[in-house]
């Protein structure tokens, strides 16, 4: 994406969150309700992948995810209250 050249030289960097950008994964803080899961999978249709999305909002196989990826310089994560 071209700004690959901003990612910190000093690993306790990129612990600190110093870096371009977030991922978000549903059920957790930012997003914590997992039914949005259902929303995406609407969106990418992940069955054409083997991809499948359970009664409880779980991806099948295990072992496969799913996220909002963020890349403006300013997103940083934060809990939904």
């Amino acid at each position: 994406l071209g700004f690959g050249g901003e990612d910190p030289e000093k690993v306790e960097d990129m612990f600190d969150l110093k870096y371009r950008g977030a991922r978000f994964s549903l059920g957790y803080g930012a997003c914590p309700d997992l039914e949005d899961r259902a929303k995406i999978a609407d969106l990418l249709q992940p069955e054409r992948i083997g991809v499948h999305l359970s009664e409880e909002f779980q991806l099948h196989p295990e072992q496969s995810t799913d996220a909002l990826v963020i890349h403006h310089p300013e997103a940083k994560y934060f809990n939904a209250r």
